[in-house]
């Protein structure tokens, strides 16, 4: 990007380029986002009528749409210029308009200074650099493959399979002799010597097999394979053996990636999964809709569910029934003792249709009595999570009779206790993020300082700086969850380089093109969310209940609002009364356009509908600020405000009641990790509005199966939703053949059977490397540890004695 500055330097657009740097110097703002930046050079165009060739065509035009940030300083400018995906070039202008490369200590000292926390007099920061611990492992090239980690790791095994073959069937034959069932060895057995004997042995098992009738169980058979040195978990009827018998075959004689994935997919090495979800209130019933618990509780339970059902079946496929194998999954979570009429204070509850998945819930060590046997805000957990993994550790080894096999933790909190409990127990680790918080409030990590007493970032920041670079693999909903998109930074990318102001710089805080980063949207429950149209699976008294609790229902404790006309379309939001969710922000915009209150009505379920029944300041905020929304507007009349807690099955019902009136679901979040709601909404069959903010634009194709929405563009998000109500009012044809598209692309792409098969077969490849390639990790694992004791725990321990009286 140096030559692009230095071309327009050299051109007749130097003096362009010179008039909009002055422009910026007069504005009060000496920080300009990406957004701000646009609008400067697009308002600079205008009063200097420049033409459009000039505006979209010319070198600046270039330069502009690249500079992600500009910081201006007393005699020069800072651009931070991404000129593609996951790569970041910082330059300094000087007032003579000369250019200077910045490194990345440059770059945080100047946003130090933008915040008057430069203090070179006083030494210098900590700086955090994982990139030396990348060096040893292999990296993604391309951008475009980020977050196909395991495409890119089975190319590589398999060529090194292929370049180095002795030592890496060794490893293979290593490998093989691991895996046991509850003492019971599995796969192959000690008469097996040597990586050769087994190349022998399983030639003359696969002649034995091929000569078996293809249905014939594998107990049939089973002894003659024992004497062959070949334990059960090859499969369960002669073809399946066969078949998996050959791609071992196939494997050691020529790898490829794809037989590599086929094989290591089928090793039965998982039966015992922790998954990791600390805050909030998780239960099955009566949570939904309280502070910090939504989307994530509804996604750990649909996955522990379908974790079950597949690890049953692999076990089934692998020909393991005679030993009674019996998978487990436990979602390992914080027992509340005051739990307000939930089962969040009973230690170990059933997961609902499943045989052997079990919430598990462990007790925060007594401190304060106030804190502790109460809900606690994930803004406050910090202090209490190291104990917990502790106590937790001791717990599940009692559960499972021994070690689980994989560790998936949730959120900031559950990923750090996944971390302390796989580094004791020596298990594989995966993360998913859901959302980090650094991306969702902006310059959070600047003005740390003013937000610790409310949101304690120094401890949240450094937490996920800790787990993301334990994790053996991070799974994500979403390719621009990891490195955003051309126009905006991912999640994961905004913790590569960045200050916390008087405590630390990070000078690469993690490697986007590690292969540990897969993108593995999850499902949606499909027994409780399916299209309207499936009458037949309706429950008529279910529908009945809802459709007056949405409409017509009086009663002031848990609806506030009357109809006057409840026969116009429905627009509908569902979520968790919070800044980001933006739900104030929808009622805003609805306010905001007598034309949209004309053809719709707005109904919302969201949290309390009353300050003082609410323990969380943040929806206290949003309550009083939704009030203001109805009364500035005078929306009486036009709006339905819920205040309920729904099951699953009424949510379900809800969508599917809205649908039936030809109504539409907008997801008017400020920024959204993922969007599960938009997928319960469209497979339900409703037309879907969502931002255009974080995974929804993954999700929804744009007027194809849905509509993007910018939420802090009210009037442009009102004109959408108008102009589709409008269309389909003079032509319904357009709602149903909407309706239709969102629920194809749901079955077509978001099932949790694709999910956790996925989520398998990545466990299993990521063993399969952590065990062949020998890697070190330890020095990272040190490096982690030191972090997590020297930074984080002392500063844990500061927000406890904050907690002590309370």
């Amino acid at each position: 990007m140096s030559e692009l500055i230095q071309s327009i330097l050299d051109s007749e657009e130097k003096s362009d380029f010179r008039s909009f740097l002055s422009d910026l110097r007069q504005q009060k703002n000496s920080y300009l986002l990406h957004n701000d930046i646009l609008n400067a050079y697009s308002e600079y165009c205008s009063k200097n009528k420049k033409s459009d060739e000039f505006y979209t065509g010319s070198n600046l035009s270039k330069l502009i749409y690249y500079t992600q940030e500009i910081i201006r300083e007393e005699s020069s400018f800072c651009f931070i210029v991404r000129p593609k995906i996951a790569s970041q070039e910082v330059y300094r202008l000087t007032a003579d308009l000369n250019i200077e490369n910045m490194t990345t200590k440059e770059l945080l000292n100047v946003r130090d200074r933008f915040v008057n926390k430069y203090n070179p007099q006083e030494g210098d920061l900590l700086e955090l650099d994982f990139a030396p611990f990348y060096d040893y492992s292999p990296q993604i090239r391309d951008p475009k493959n980020i977050g196909k980690g395991v495409e890119f790791l089975n190319r590589y095994l398999s060529s090194k399979l292929f370049a180095d073959s002795k030592q890496w069937l060794e490893s293979l034959f290593d490998f093989l002799q691991l895996h046991q069932y509850n003492g019971v060895q599995l796969l192959i057995n000690s008469s097996i010597k040597s990586q050769q004997h087994l190349s022998q042995q399983l030639k003359k098992t696969i002649g034995l097999v091929a000569n078996l009738p293809q249905k014939q169980s594998y107990e049939e058979f089973r002894f003659q394979l024992q004497t062959l040195g070949f334990e059960p978990g090859w499969g369960n009827t002669a073809a399946r053996v066969l078949e998996t018998l050959n791609i071992l075959d196939e494997l050691m004689d020529s790898p490829d990636p794809q037989t590599l994935e086929a094989f290591i997919s089928r090793v039965p090495m998982i039966f015992k999964i922790v998954l990791v979800s600390s805050h909030g209130w998780f239960a099955q019933e009566g949570v939904l809709g309280r502070p910090d618990t939504g989307g994530q509780v509804v996604y750990v339970l649909d996955q522990a569910k379908n974790l079950e059902v597949q690890l049953q079946e692999d076990a089934q496929l692998a020909g393991l029934e005679t030993l009674n194998v019996q998978p487990k999954v436990i979602i390992l979570t914080r027992l509340i003792p005051n739990s307000d009429g939930t089962l969040c204070n009973q230690r170990l509850e059933k997961v609902h249709d499943t045989q052997n998945a079990w919430i598990l819930r462990v007790p925060f060590r007594e401190f304060n009595p106030n804190m502790t046997q109460n809900w606690i805000s994930r803004f406050e957990i910090w202090p209490y999570l190291e104990t917990f993994a502790v106590d937790a550790e001791k717990e599940l080894l009692a559960e499972f009779q021994g070690r689980p096999d994989l560790i998936v933790g949730n959120y900031t909190d559950g990923n750090l206790v996944a971390f302390l409990l796989s580094r004791r127990l020596k298990v594989t680790q995966c993360n998913v993020a859901h959302a980090l918080e650094k991306s969702k409030y902006l310059f959070s990590n600047l003005y740390w300082q003013d937000l610790e007493d409310k949101y304690h970032f120094s401890l949240q920041f450094t937490a996920d700086l800790i787990a993301m670079n334990a994790a053996n693999f991070i799974i994500s909903s979403s390719y621009q969850e990891i490195v955003g998109t051309p126009h905006s930074v991912g999640q994961y990318e905004s913790y590569q380089c960045f200050t916390m102001p008087d405590l630390y710089h990070v000078v690469s805080g993690i490697e986007l093109f590690s292969p540990k980063f897969n993108v593995v949207p999850p499902g949606v429950n499909e027994s409780c969310f399916f299209p309207y149209s499936r009458k037949q699976d309706r429950v008529e008294s279910d529908r009945n209940r809802l459709e007056e609790l949405l409409f017509t229902l009086d009663d002031p404790t848990q609806v506030f609002g009357k109809l006057d006309d409840p026969n116009k379309c429905p627009l509908f939001s569902m979520a968790r009364l919070d800044r980001i969710k933006n739900m104030t922000g929808l009622a805003e915009c609805f306010g905001q356009s007598s034309e949209l209150q004309k053809h719709c009505n707005l109904i919302l379920v969201a949290g309390k509908l009353r300050v003082e029944e609410s323990g969380d300041n943040e929806e206290r905020d949003e309550i009083i600020k939704l009030y203001d929304a109805i009364e500035k507007y005078n929306l009486h009349g036009k709006i339905r405000w819920l205040g309920v807690r729904l099951s699953k099955a009424d949510s379900g019902e809800v969508y599917r009641v809205i649908a039936d009136r030809q109504g539409i679901f907008v997801q008017p979040a400020l920024f959204e990790a993922f969007g599960l709601t938009i997928l319960e909404a469209m497979i339900s069959g409703l037309p879907t509005f969502g931002t255009q903010f974080g995974g929804p634009l993954e999700i929804i194709q744009d007027r194809v199966n849905g509509f993007y929405i910018n939420p802090t563009n009210l009037e442009e998000t009102a004109s959408k939703i108008l102009n589709f109500v409008t269309k389909y009012e003079q032509n319904p044809n357009d709602w149903h053949k909407m309706s239709q598209a969102g629920i194809d692309r749901v079955y077509s792409t978001y099932t949790w059977k694709i999910h956790v098969n996925k989520l398998l077969s990545l466990a299993r490849i990521y063993g399969f490397w952590n065990f062949t390639s020998k890697e070190q990790r330890e020095d990272l694992l040190r490096y982690l540890e030191s972090l997590f004791y020297l930074m984080y725990k002392p500063r844990a321990q500061q927000q406890l004695e904050q907690q002590r009286h309370r």
